[in-house]
């Protein structure tokens, strides 16, 4: 019967095509003209063993769908969190989980975040040690949680993660809230000293005495600083110099208090060094004037230890300072210490400025430096006297008439051309010239009857 063998290539294919199940039905289940040659018990019972397989299909088909079993892995053990008194530095570790030694094909890590308790963001470290230390402000709770990583040919490349387990540390506070010092602020100087300020508690009685301390990884215990900043005898700051070793590292700072019969609460702040550097102003700002009439704006990188790869710079142009509305425009930031500015951009120009700070490339921010300041007129004509005695009166004193022409006047910006005329039957030499113009080539005669291509202005020489 040909039914039942095409059925059970039908079969062989019910998976792939639903359109071969639909044909091996077809092919079970002959029309009524065809029962009328068969046997009806026959085909019925065909029908029933044909119904079985394809339940047991079906079946096997569901089991097979479903064999892929998921990869679990369990988080990681026994986390705890210490103080090793190091103002804020704590240390956190934890174990395995226990069925790691089984994963021989898969690669173990671990994520492990922090935070104090009422920030926004976690911190992520991602890492196969069992053990950190990080910077915490003690001021508030601490909380860390860690879970397991696992991803190899174990889990098919795809990374499986555990559950977190989570932990708090606080510490014993003492005194109230108001008690502790207020105001706390640190720039590091050129990168070569930390200046640390600070203001005394609202709630810190008369006299009292405060005291910084700070640690970073290379020491070995917590240091007190030795040179204070004092307010009527009571230490509102302190400048810590030789720095460079805590340099891209936890630095811990607190701050504590003493005052008789009072109790005062410390002040714990984790600080990086980068982040807060504040470069001196740039040196040597230049500002000049091209042949071609481009304004060229010049500067050198700051003194200390601050290094210059690590700088970037903003320019600010003003128009008309003296005017009430006159504003500061920032034109450039860049990492350049120099900067050209074409002619169509120059106009009434009348002050530059230049600032900078540590790049993205270095620190995640920064302070900006004081400004380096430049002004000049070089955009407006300018009117100057000089006494032309020595140099065009016994020229011209040969001359039977006035006469019109151009002078080239060395006791002016060199390059400067200017145009004059000479009475000489009065024996009075006059010059009119604005702003200087830089020519390249030697002086040449030019039409006196022409229109001056600046506002001359007339001066008595």
């Amino acid at each position: 019967m040909p039914g039942p063998h095409r059925c059970a290539e039908a079969f062989q294919l019910c998976f792939i095509s639903p359109a071969s199940l639909h044909a091996c039905c077809r092919t079970a289940f002959p029309t009524p003209h065809t029962f009328q040659q068969e046997s009806l018990t026959s085909y019925l019972g065909m029908a029933l063993r044909w119904l079985y397989t394809l339940s047991v299909a079906l079946v096997w088909g569901c089991v097979v769908s479903s064999s892929s079993s998921h990869t679990t892995v369990a988080p990681p053990e026994d986390l705890q969190i210490t103080d090793p008194g190091l103002l804020g530095s704590l240390d956190i570790e934890w174990k395995p989980p226990p069925n790691v030694q089984t994963f021989s094909e898969c690669t173990v890590k671990y994520r492990f975040e922090y935070r104090n308790a009422g920030d926004r963001d976690w911190k992520v470290i991602f890492t196969r040690k069992l053990k950190f230390r990080v910077g915490f402000d003690l001021s508030r709770t601490a909380e860390v949680k860690v879970q397991t990583l696992l991803e190899g040919r174990c889990t098919d490349d795809v990374e499986v993660q555990s559950d977190w387990i989570y932990a708090t540390f606080q510490v014993p506070l003492q005194g109230k809230l108001e008690s502790e010092v207020q105001n706390f602020h640190c720039v590091y100087h050129d990168w070569e000293y930390l200046k640390c300020t600070w203001q005394p508690g609202l709630l810190a009685p008369r006299g009292v005495h405060y005291g910084l301390y700070y640690w970073y990884e290379g020491l070995g215990h917590a240091v007190q600083c030795d040179d204070y900043i004092q307010d009527h005898d009571i230490n509102i700051g302190c400048i810590l110099q030789n720095l460079s070793q805590a340099e891209y590292k936890d630095l811990s700072i607190c701050v504590n208090g003493s005052a008789a019969a009072t109790l005062l609460q410390p002040l714990y702040v984790t600080l990086r060094l980068h982040n807060l550097a504040k470069p001196s102003p740039p040196k040597q700002l230049v500002v000049s004037m091209s042949a071609s009439e481009e304004l060229h704006v010049a500067w050198g990188p700051p003194g200390g230890e601050t290094p210059p790869q690590c700088l970037e710079y903003e320019v600010q142009l003003a128009e008309d300072l003296e005017e009430a509305k006159a504003a500061w425009a920032s034109v450039s930031t860049q990492m350049e210490t120099a900067l050209t500015i074409s002619r169509a951009n120059q106009s009434r120009i009348s002050c530059v400025r230049v600032r900078g700070r540590t790049n993205i490339f270095c620190a995640d921010q920064g302070f900006w430096s004081e400004w380096t300041q430049e002004c000049f007129s070089g955009m407006e004509p300018k009117v100057a006297s000089i006494s032309f005695t020595s140099f065009i009166k016994p020229v011209w004193d040969q001359a039977p008439m006035a006469a019109m022409g151009i002078c080239w006047c060395p006791a002016l910006e060199l390059g400067s051309w200017f145009s004059y005329s000479v009475n000489l039957l009065q024996h009075s030499h006059s010059c009119s010239f604005a702003s200087p113009v830089h020519l390249a080539s030697e002086p040449q005669n030019i039409n006196a009857s022409a229109p001056a291509p600046f506002p001359a202005v007339q001066g008595q020489l």
